[in-house]
């Protein structure tokens, strides 16, 4: 019983984290970055104890080189001194040197390779890391933009639907303008029909007399005559335009 509890309090912690995970991808990253540079380090630290050992090796190999010269001078020098007995105990340090010596350029060799591979496989290795992750927050970014499009695409659908749709604000306020546009028109309907238009006509003819007469002492003074008198008196000739002398 204790270990189906263990389980499925370990399911809702696996849960819980699962869904922490989805809600910040960019958190992940961010600790995942974090793991590459601290492996980069570890892995870094022990490439320099190999380069270490190689420098090593380099350094045995100096120093043999070096001993293999003096005893190849001594071994000659007592072979011509005569002591042969000598020169052979020389002879013999002088080749387990040159043993030591095959055997340490051979592990210089293998070593300068391995460490060779060893600094290829890191760069690849934080090369393809680098990449994922580039990728992935590329893959955010893209992921948040269409996230707020879609989010906007929502919002304008919304909005069409709440504005266009029967009962809204705005068709209330076009119904209450026609309505008060209508009453105004009929109002000024109403006005037009009361108005007397007796005092309009007398005024008009009051006009037109007024315009006849003053017409009339223009004719008489500047000696134009009536259409009326230029029928009775037939063709005669203009008088010259200006008033009558006195």
């Amino acid at each position: 019983m204790w270990k189906r509890i263990a389980n499925l309090l370990k399911g809702f912690i696996g849960l819980f984290v699962s869904n922490v995970e989805r809600q910040n991808p960019q958190a992940l990253i961010e600790v995942e970055k974090e793991n590459l540079r601290t492996q980069i380090a570890r892995f870094n630290d022990n490439l320099a104890t190999h380069a270490g050992f190689i420098e090593r090796l380099m350094r045995q190999v100096k120093g043999l080189e070096q001993k293999e010269k003096e005893l190849t001078a001594r071994t000659a020098a007592h072979i011509k001194a005569g002591n042969r007995s000598v020169a052979g105990q020389l002879a013999l340090e002088l080749q387990t040197v040159k043993d030591q010596l095959e055997e340490n350029r051979q592990q210089i060799i293998a070593a300068e390779e391995t460490y060779k591979k060893l600094v290829k496989s890191r760069d690849v290795a934080v090369q393809e890391a680098r990449a994922k992750i580039e990728k992935l927050n590329r893959l955010i970014s893209e992921t948040e933009m269409m996230e707020a499009q879609a989010e906007l695409q929502e919002m304008a659908s919304g909005m069409i639907s709440s504005i266009g749709g029967s009962g809204d604000t705005l068709n209330r306020v076009e119904e209450y303008l026609n309505e008060r546009r209508d009453k105004a028109a009929g109002k000024a309907r109403v006005a037009s029909s009361t108005i007397d238009t007796k005092d309009v006509e007398i005024k008009e003819a009051e006009q037109a007399a007024l315009g006849e007469q003053a017409l009339r002492e223009f004719e008489a003074a500047y000696g134009f005559e009536s259409p009326a008198q230029e029928e009775s008196a037939g063709a005669q000739p203009q008088k010259e335009l200006g008033p009558k002398e006195g």
